[in-house]
């Protein structure tokens, strides 16, 4: 059924209000522009995908699309996916703390071309990629979390107990380049239940509400201030808010089939292609982040007849193939590969794991001496509710963990660390620091280096970074 009603002009518009439509492709809704007073415009932003194609999003109330100007030129925005709610499927929760999806907005979308000096969707201005990147603003595993299986329900009211939106105002007054998101942006699957102030009120499940509450809304001032790189995390996967992944943030098209609205499609919703942003050259040396979707990777080696095993293999070959279009390469997923996980032991102390199995099993048959290719120098990963820093002192890439963006945060280990300690057997320990701040990293680009920094939400320094292309030397402050 269409809700449809007639404007004075005499033009019948419609806004399609049933699940079936969450299907649809963009031509079926139509577009005309309208400035912001009637648009409902509810955020705009710029996201860059493959081999550096930035575009212009937005989410809107109104029942069209605003238009984005470049450099004076207005054009209309194609939609993205129309105002739906999706019937409820299988997710990760049980199915009585579980419910439809509601979109009652429309994600509009356009190209942004190259030469652009200037661009603005309904009078908001956009931030424009550069083609030399020199600094960066790397963020993760943002949102408050609400889950009923593990009893958890963080105060998502109060702004120091999830500080997201503190540590994003003052990660835009650095005013970055770019910003890196390496996943989980949304974690409030499960009503907060009575008796508990702190979160009283909190939206939930996986629709725009809880979108808006968890990512769009404290992080306007990033949103504002640089285009993003967007990193899918396991809490995007289709069982959980891989809905809105791919009606906001995935940077490919929208296709029915791969946005997690029916369970019988989630083999092809649940994984995606790698693909390369480039960061332009400094100094004679090119650069590219190479953005890889881990959100449905288990943490055990997968059988050789598992069929992720094989997408596994397939895109870390185009990992490899990607890495030699520059001189300088920073790995991109959710899941640290060279990083570890700390659990609380429920006899006391705590469980430290080594690095992604699965995907270490999949990395040692086509690179065994050292896992990634040798053009890959670093990983920058989230996952962990830490900010982590290893170094090796054999021939193994730099990982960065930054899992520390507001979430429940993991509890650090004590430093120095046992000597022994090891994200992967063969990998040899050379630095470890961690801290459960929340907190940012920059990466900042000089000509022969890069500078890595991991900051609180307060702007306060804690590692420090210098990142060659060989060597990576790192010290925690104040020691």
């Amino acid at each position: 059924m269409n809700l449809c009603r007639i404007r004075r002009a005499g033009i019948m518009t419609c806004v399609l209000a049933l699940a079936a439509c969450s299907n649809l492709s963009p031509q079926k809704m139509p577009a005309v522009s309208q400035d912001i007073s009637t648009n409902g415009l509810q955020a705009s932003w710029v996201v860059m995908g493959d081999q550096g194609q930035a575009t212009a999003r937005a989410i809107t109330t109104g029942t069209v699309c605003p238009a984005l100007v470049q450099d004076g030129v207005a054009q209309t925005m194609t939609v993205r996916a129309v105002a739906a709610t999706v019937a409820q499927r299988k997710t990760a929760s049980k199915s009585e703390a579980s419910k439809p999806s509601a979109f009652p907005v429309l994600t509009c979308e356009a190209t942004l071309a190259k030469s652009t000096s200037a661009a603005s969707i309904a009078g908001h201005a956009l931030p424009l990629p550069k083609a030399t990147v020199q600094k960066i603003v790397v963020v993760g595993d943002s949102g408050c979390r609400l889950k009923a299986s593990d009893n958890y329900f963080q105060p998502c009211n109060d702004g120091e107990k999830w500080a997201f939106r503190s540590m994003i105002d003052t990660a835009a007054t650095f005013k970055p380049d770019l910003v890196l998101h390496v996943g989980d942006y949304q974690y409030r699957e499960n009503p907060c239940p009575d008796g508990h102030p702190e979160c009283a009120g909190s939206p939930w499940g996986y629709g725009w509400d809880t979108w808006q509450a968890d990512f769009f809304s404290p992080a306007q001032a990033l949103l504002n201030a640089a285009p993003w790189v967007m990193v899918r995390g396991n809490h995007e996967s289709c069982t959980r808010a891989g809905q809105g992944w791919w009606r906001f943030l995935d940077p490919r098209p929208l296709q029915s089939g791969r946005d997690c609205n029916l369970d019988q499609n989630d083999m092809t919703g649940d994984y995606s292609a790698p693909y390369a942003v480039p960061l332009g050259t400094v100094g004679g040396q090119s650069a590219q982040f190479i953005v890889f979707d881990s959100s449905k990777v288990p943490n055990k080696v997968l059988s050789k007849q598992d069929p992720a095993r094989q997408i596994y293999v397939d895109q870390m070959t185009m990992v490899n193939q990607l890495a030699t279009q520059v001189d300088f390469n920073l790995f991109t997923n959710h899941h640290p590969i060279l990083g570890v996980s700390v659990e609380k032991k429920v006899s006391g102390g705590l469980d430290v794991k080594p690095g992604n199995v699965a995907l270490q099993d999949v990395m040692k048959e086509m690179n065994p001496a050292r896992l990634f290719s040798p053009k890959i120098q670093v990983a920058i990963s989230g996952h962990v509710h830490l900010f982590e820093a290893l170094t090796f002192s054999n021939d193994y890439p730099t990982q960065f963990v930054s899992g520390n963006g507001g979430s429940s945060l993991d509890t650090p280990l004590k430093t120095p660390v046992d000597p022994s300690l090891t994200p992967y057997p063969a990998a040899q320990l050379a630095y470890f620091s961690n801290s459960n701040d929340v907190g940012f990293m920059t990466l900042e680009r000089e000509q022969n280096y890069w500078n890595v920094r991991a900051w609180n939400k307060h702007g306060q320094l804690i590692t420090e970074c210098q990142m060659q292309e060989k060597s990576t030397q790192c010290h925690t402050v104040g020691s």
